[in-house]
């Protein structure tokens, strides 16, 4: 029996340590990776990809095309978790709680675009509910979000642990020139019509994220209230593994929200938070951006790949 042999093109990187991390201890698999002597030489990239069953790449946007542009076997398939792919109608969007046909297109796919991780908790949180009419494609949708420092790459994780770590700042707003690359990717998945405005930051710490979408109710068709919108969501998610939906009976109690709360796992966390008197609903989204926002989420479509079946 073949061992399917999966190559992670560019395993140095944060996303590519996770992701090997997950899988070197695998029976079911063969790992490939490249020596650091052999990373910048584009004929052995080359050929390690053409060799392989699936690739996992996790590079730069420009070195994720050059990838794809040097698989000639048509029999490689290809997991690409950098953004060069996400908006592209020929891949296949690796979420697969997406809705229930997802992850038969994923595991049928040869070509899947690993979801970015701050619009998993954007996407998760607005699709089932403008799919189900309940929020207009339309709505002017607001998106904050704080994501730990290795969201940033080696670079912010350089910053916060290397030398200079007691001057990095303890948090930061950027984005400012709302020309983030994320937005056309929230607005083609979760249905939107209209580019949603997103505001970014980092916290001092090293993975988690907290994602937050503010709704005016008076906004929304005539009867919507906060309790259908959960309801909606609930209903989406109630058979999925990773992602799940506080109670509505809890929200009352949960006075503050942990990026950190749910690290190291590939899991989500939904909650729809209202008051009523002011007519505003707060969408919230908990998850591990190195997780269910990266690694975690590369290997869920990986495995759904080696199934061949959801």
């Amino acid at each position: 029996m073949h061992t399917p042999v999966v190559f992670i093109d560019g395993d140095q990187g944060t996303t590519g340590l996770h992701i090997h991390e997950r899988l070197r201890h695998r029976s079911d698999l063969q790992l490939l990776t490249l020596p650091t002597t052999e990373r910048k030489d584009a004929q052995r990239r080359a050929a390690a990809i053409n060799a392989c069953d699936i690739a996992i790449l996790c590079l730069p946007d420009a070195a994720a095309r050059d990838a794809v542009a040097a698989i000639e076997n048509p029999a490689v398939r290809v997991i690409d978790a950098s953004s060069a792919h996400r908006t592209n109608a020929a891949w296949v969007y690796g979420f697969p709680e997406l809705d229930a046909g997802q992850p038969q297109r994923i595991a049928r796919a040869r070509l899947v675009s690993n979801p970015g991780c701050y619009p998993t908790g954007a996407v998760g949180l607005l699709h089932p509910l403008i799919e189900g009419g309940l929020l207009p494609s339309t709505y002017p949708v607001s998106i904050h979000a704080v994501s730990g420092y290795s969201g940033g790459g080696r670079p912010a994780v350089e910053l916060y642990e290397g030398a200079d770590a007691a001057t990095a700042p303890a948090f930061q707003i950027y984005g400012t020139a709302l020309a983030h690359k994320h937005p056309p990717e929230i607005e083609r998945y979760s249905g939107l019509t209209q580019r949603p405005l997103f505001v970014p930051a980092y916290g001092a710490f090293r993975q988690g994220i907290v994602l937050t979408i503010p709704l005016q109710l008076h906004l929304l068709s005539p009867g919507v209230d906060g309790q259908q919108l959960h309801a909606a969501l609930d209903r989406h998610y109630a058979d999925s593994k990773h992602v799940s939906v506080i109670p509505l009976a809890q929200t009352g109690t949960v006075t503050q929200l942990d990026p950190q709360e749910l690290n190291g796992s590939n899991d989500m966390r939904l909650g729809v938070f209202i008051n009523e008197e002011f007519g505003h609903v707060l969408l919230t989204a908990v998850f591990d951006n190195l997780g269910k926002g990266a690694s975690g989420a590369a290997v869920q479509n990986l495995d759904l790949m080696l199934a061949g079946i959801p």
